[in-house]
């Protein structure tokens, strides 16, 4: 008689389902930022607009339910996916749009960092220099920036409370807070600091960006898969206890 195959347990069964449902992301990025110098023009717009709803297909096949920090991550993501869209567009009229678009989307992940339980009850201080590198960045773009100075200054203040937020949890998320900043701040140089340009700019953008969004999904799925677990461990524990002290 043969021995039965043991039963692959619960967790594993549940991280290779998230690794599953992150793999089309990961190709699609990993196509997008190669057809961004070895393919015609159509093929990266196209793969850009396909990345955001990639992303949205990982955290609602992976996510263990949809409520509370999930509707919220899922918000974040698909203004992102309207800032994406917008910046392939030119003209200043098409960049306001899409800064607009990115910045509900950090207003967003804003209020899903500060509503998912934290790491740390404050910004840990190296967070702080966010703001100091806010400032050094807006003293290098202001002068550049013409009317497009006041949204600039905004957008700065949020992804700066966007990345201190997520600092409050570590790990993944605080990562994909930092390299959104990253991202973000090459994207500006790039665009508003004269003479600021290198081989490299759109692959540092767009690989920093992508990293950021995954990142951040990962670890909100992650984090919201371990608060269902523990409580599920805890509901069988108090029914138990109830059931002993009753008459």
């Amino acid at each position: 008689m043969t021995e039965p195959i043991a039963a692959i347990p619960a967790p594993l069964q549940a991280r290779r389902r998230v690794l599953s449902a992150f793999a089309p992301y990961l190709l699609l990025s990993a196509a997008h930022l190669v057809l961004q110098y070895v393919g015609p023009a159509w093929t990266d717009t196209a793969t850009k607009a396909l990345l955001m709803p990639a992303l949205l297909f990982a955290v609602l096949v992976a996510a263990p339910s949809f409520r509370g920090a999930l509707v919220l991550l899922c918000a974040g993501i698909v203004f992102s996916w309207g800032g994406d869209v917008l910046l392939t567009f030119r003209g200043d009229g098409w960049f306001v749009a899409g800064l607009c678009s990115f910045l509900l989307a950090h207003i967003a992940y804003i209020v899903l960092f500060l509503r998912m339980p934290r790491a740390r009850r404050r910004p840990p201080l190296w967070s702080y220099l966010y703001w100091a590198w806010m400032i050094v960045l807006l003293g290098l773009l202001l002068p550049h920036a013409g009317v497009l100075a006041a949204p600039i200054v905004l957008y700065a203040a949020i992804i700066g409370t966007m990345a201190m937020s997520a600092s409050m949890h570590g790990g993944w998320i605080a990562l994909g807070g930092a390299l959104f900043v990253v991202s973000d701040s090459v994207l500006a140089l790039g665009r508003f600091l004269p003479g600021y340009e290198f081989f490299g700019h759109d692959f540092a953008v767009m690989s920093t960006y992508l990293a950021a969004q995954g990142l951040i999904a990962w670890g909100v799925v992650s984090a919201s898969g371990a608060a269902r677990a523990a409580r599920a461990r805890i509901a069988p524990a108090r029914d138990r206890r109830v059931s002993a002290t009753a008459p």
